[in-house]
């Protein structure tokens, strides 16, 4: 179980270098359904901020820190109301809204990619930050709803990939903060080896993202993201109403 465990942050890993966004839609599902929906959801808190903290450094020349800041606000008042989510619904239930939130934010984005409309303005940033703030909390998925902000927005990869590492930190390390305080302190039981094991994963997957990074295009990237994800979600959903009706 643990191997499929490293193979997601792999995977995940590697998404995040190349597309700028991946880790939480690679590995959240896979997480929730092997170690459960509030201990695998800050495992990818944990391991999203940290990765997106590695990856910082070879794009921070292209962060577009006014955004940053702006989503990064709206987010943080998503975060609380996410956290009390994983931190009081039980756990069936919360693995299904987990699968749904997942599905309804993919759609969202793919009917964005084909629309014409162009959005504009404080309000898309403020609703989509907050949303994405909430299901990272909730979910370990932050990133529908930025892309969805992105695409509605016609943001530039570039610029748009590298902003998300400082965004992925902030609402990362909130969220894991948030749910260890309302939960009194839970902390997942993982050993020592365990967590070096995730740790050693996580810059595996970057170093293998810098070696593709000029080879593989980023749309390339979120489309392989995109289909994994769906997958990972419907697993989720599954998992979820299997249990409840076990239940």
């Amino acid at each position: 179980m643990f191997v499929l465990v490293l193979i997601a942050v792999i995977a995940g890993a590697l998404a995040q270098r190349i597309a700028g966004l991946g880790f939480g839609l690679l590995v959240s599902p896979v997480l929730v359904v092997l170690l459960g929906p509030f201990d695998g959801v800050m495992i990818v808190n944990l391991c999203g901020a940290t990765s997106s903290l590695l990856i910082l450094s070879r794009v921070w020349r292209h962060v577009a820190w006014k955004k940053y800041f702006g989503l990064a606000l709206a987010a943080l008042a998503g975060v609380l109301p996410g956290a009390w989510l994983a931190s009081n619904v039980p756990e069936a239930p919360l693995q299904i809204c987990i699968g749904v939130l997942l599905l309804i934010a993919l759609l969202a984005s793919q009917r964005l990619t084909r629309s014409s409309w162009r959005a504009s303005g404080p309000v898309p940033m403020a609703s989509l930050g907050f949303s994405s703030g909430l299901m990272n909390a909730a979910a370990g998925v932050g990133g529908p709803a930025i892309t969805a902000y992105a695409i509605a927005t016609r943001w530039e990869q570039k610029s748009f990939s590298a902003t998300l590492q400082p965004y992925f930190i902030t609402t990362g390390f909130t969220s894991l903060l948030t749910k260890y305080v309302l939960s009194g302190g839970h902390v997942p039981a993982l050993e020592g080896w365990q967590w070096l094991a995730i740790l050693a994963a996580m810059v595996a997957g970057i170093a293998a993202g810098d070696l593709l990074a000029g080879r593989v295009r980023p749309a390339s990237a979120r489309r392989i993201v995109t289909i994994i994800a769906y997958l990972g979600a419907v697993a989720t959903l599954a998992k979820g109403l299997v249990e409840l009706a076990a239940a």
